[in-house]
């Protein structure tokens, strides 16, 4: 498959920003007790180191979409393109539940199975590759009917036990599935994100396009994203579940206009993520050559860097545990509360998360620089599912 920088730039910047919001989640001394985003206890600092990591997982789904739209294009034979997709589809979901699980909890007992962005990415290619004979101006289509409409599903009139609202939530709303003292979370309902995975499938077709006449036409797409968003969030009717209201100040105020609902995507959470994407997309190769050079490195292999920094980051957490005074028999890993005890406090400033994170993404520039050159050097069939 021929690579485009501004693929790998975009996908970089986006697996650099994800860290931080690992370290905060893990680390953090309020994100056990309280939301980034509860703006009764947030502050505006902790809501936009929350908020600017909500760019991370729409866009790497999105742009997962654009690279089996490029990798088809260098393969003629579709049913072992439709094959790999399917294999690599059940590969991730496997690694979800397994490898990044337990990377996430370092709970053995797996009381927690949770299903989120890796799975969802892996539900995607299966679907897809179950419909890669349809054009994809088609599947485009329908993932912007999904993206639109998805919010839909609330308001349809279901029986309060109806079998089809039961059969239907958990591909569409996060819900949780009690069973043998363990439970199964599905964190990212899988149809909203297979709508911006399918979009990302159509819109592998402009890279096609000479790069100036790209450019302008990301350029055009992102503002016109944005502006939608800012128009529909005015109106304020519909297009997010959480409506904004005024609060305390003009600043409380702001954050409430740009508290999106991540679970599920909304489609103005997709209006402004996304639309800032088509911009990074834009003017990712006009970046100075350091930024480019650092964020191709991590962008060229995101799913290694992806499973590796969450045992990097919980192993941080544990050491900050014990130099928090605590011992391994207070640490609590079935209870999801990553290894920290649920009743005492224990974490780090924002500050401290800001240094650890930037600590965490340098400590993995080389293991991902060996990783990118041993993979462009070496064709094992295992290579393509990491």
């Amino acid at each position: 498959m021929k690579r485009h920088p501004s693929i790998d730039i975009v996908r970089g910047i986006v697996m650099i920003i994800m860290a931080l919001d690992h370290v905060r989640d893990l680390m953090h001394v309020d994100s056990i007790t309280q939301s980034p985003t509860d703006l009764a206890t947030t502050s505006p600092l902790l809501f936009f180191t929350r908020w600017i990591t909500h760019l991370c997982a729409p866009i790497f789904v999105f742009l997962a979409g654009t690279s089996v739209y490029l990798s088809l294009q260098n393969k003629n034979n579709l049913a072992e393109k439709r094959q790999d997709l399917i294999k690599r589809g059940f590969w991730l979901i496997f690694l979800e539940f397994t490898v990044v699980n337990f990377g996430l909890f370092f709970d053995i007992g797996f009381h927690t199975l949770l299903f989120e962005v890796i799975a969802a990415i892996g539900f995607g290619f299966i679907i897809l590759g179950l419909l890669l004979k349809i054009s994809s101006r088609t599947l485009g289509i329908i993932g912007l009917i999904i993206i639109v409409c998805h919010n839909l599903l609330p308001v349809i009139p279901f029986a309060e036990n109806s079998v089809v609202k039961a059969i239907l939530s958990p591909f569409f709303a996060p819900v949780v599935f009690p069973f043998s003292e363990r439970a199964f979370i599905m964190g990212y309902p899988p149809i909203p994100w297979l709508g911006i995975m399918l979009i990302g499938f159509a819109t592998g077709k402009f890279f096609a396009l000479e790069a100036e006449k790209r450019k302008r036409l990301f350029i055009k797409i992102g503002l016109s994203s944005l502006t939608l968003f800012v128009i529909l969030r005015l109106i304020n009717v519909y297009g997010d579940p959480a409506l904004w209201t005024s609060q305390k100040d003009s600043v409380f105020t702001f954050l409430s206009f740009m508290n999106l609902t991540k679970y599920p995507p909304s489609l103005l959470f997709c209006f402004a993520t996304l639309g800032i994407m088509f911009l990074l997309l834009a003017f990712a190769e006009q970046f100075q050559n350091s930024i480019k050079k650092v964020t191709l490195v991590y962008g060229k292999v995101p799913l290694f860097y992806f499973v590796i920094h969450f045992y990097v980051i919980h192993i941080l957490t544990l050491i900050m545990l014990f130099a928090q005074g605590f011992n391994w028999s207070q640490f609590e890993f079935a209870s999801g509360t990553f290894g920290r005890p649920k009743n005492l406090e224990s974490g780090l400033p924002l500050l401290a998360i800001y240094l650890i994170w930037i600590a965490v993404v340098a400590l993995l520039y080389k293991p991902c620089v060996w990783f990118g050159k041993y993979k462009a050097e070496n064709q094992h069939w295992w290579l393509k599912y990491v």
